[in-house]
């Protein structure tokens, strides 16, 4: 496991994976950018609205009108929904990850490390997209029930990254052998190493609260928010990249051996 971290950690400064990290963020950034042209301010006045009519919000406006703050309720409204919609964001660039770069990551690997592992029985793109977007949606529903318990801070620092984690060791451990493995090798080295690769997820998804410290550095304008958007985006590009690399020089290795054993 830490073998394959620090190849991946190499193969990161790669010119073509640092070039294929800039197409799923074009892709997210076109399709945020059409939403926000279209939504965002009718979205944005309507959560201003709704703040008013909550004990908590009412609270907090208050709190800060008192500062003489007459913005506070845009503000707080605008927060609130970039806060809302940043996991879906985290989502839809881990799915443009695993459909545009997991795979010449994987080839890549398999080139440079791996020229005598044989594919057999490759999974097709539906496979793998039906296998994302359901695990997707495990972890859309898991982020919502749990959703309360990140008042408290325990909870709130400990159960993103593992939900996080969960989503991205089932998306990117699948897509890692879908090029090469069969459905029952598949099926084998995920038994078998479910372990070390549930735990190299949960560590991505540590990495992936990077571009949450940055919201956190830069709330205090919401002037900032496309930029921010934009890069935000980008370092979970490059962690997700990490993580297909990681979990690509892991499991085809897990694969290579698991066929000398046979």
């Amino acid at each position: 496991m830490f073998d394959a971290a620090w190849r991946a950690a190499a193969y990161c400064l790669h010119p073509r994976v640092i070039s294929l990290s800039f197409l799923p963020l074009v892709l997210c950034m076109a399709f945020m950018g059409l939403l926000g042209w279209f939504f965002w301010t009718d979205v944005l006045q309507a959560l201003a609205q709704s703040l008013g009519q909550w004990a908590w919000s009412r609270w907090l406006l208050e709190a800060l009108a008192a500062w003489d703050w007459s913005s506070a309720p845009q503000w707080v409204a605008g927060l609130v929904l970039l806060l809302v919609t940043l996991p879906a964001v985290v989502v839809l660039c881990l799915l443009l990850v695993a459909v545009f770069m997991t795979p010449a990551i994987v080839k890549l690997v398999a080139q440079r490390r791996f020229a005598q592992l044989l594919a057999r029985d490759e999974a097709p793109w539906w496979a793998s997209l039906g296998w994302s977007l359901g695990a997707s949606a495990m972890a859309g529903a898991a982020l919502l029930l749990s959703l309360p318990l990140w008042l408290f801070p325990p909870f709130g620092l400990l159960l993103p990254p593992l939900i996080w984690g969960w989503l991205t060791y089932r998306v990117m451990a699948f897509d890692a052998l879908a090029g090469h493995a069969s459905a029952q090798e598949r099926a084998l080295l995920l038994q078998r190493h479910r372990v070390p690769l549930l735990a190299m997820g949960v560590v991505c998804g540590m990495l992936g609260a990077a571009p949450t410290m940055l919201w956190a550095l830069s709330a205090i304008t919401i002037v900032l928010a496309p930029f921010m958007v934009a890069l935000s985006i980008w370092v979970y590009t490059l962690v997700f990249a990490f993580a297909s690399l990681w979990f690509a020089h892991y499991l085809l290795q897990a694969l290579s051996d698991l066929r000398e054993e046979a």
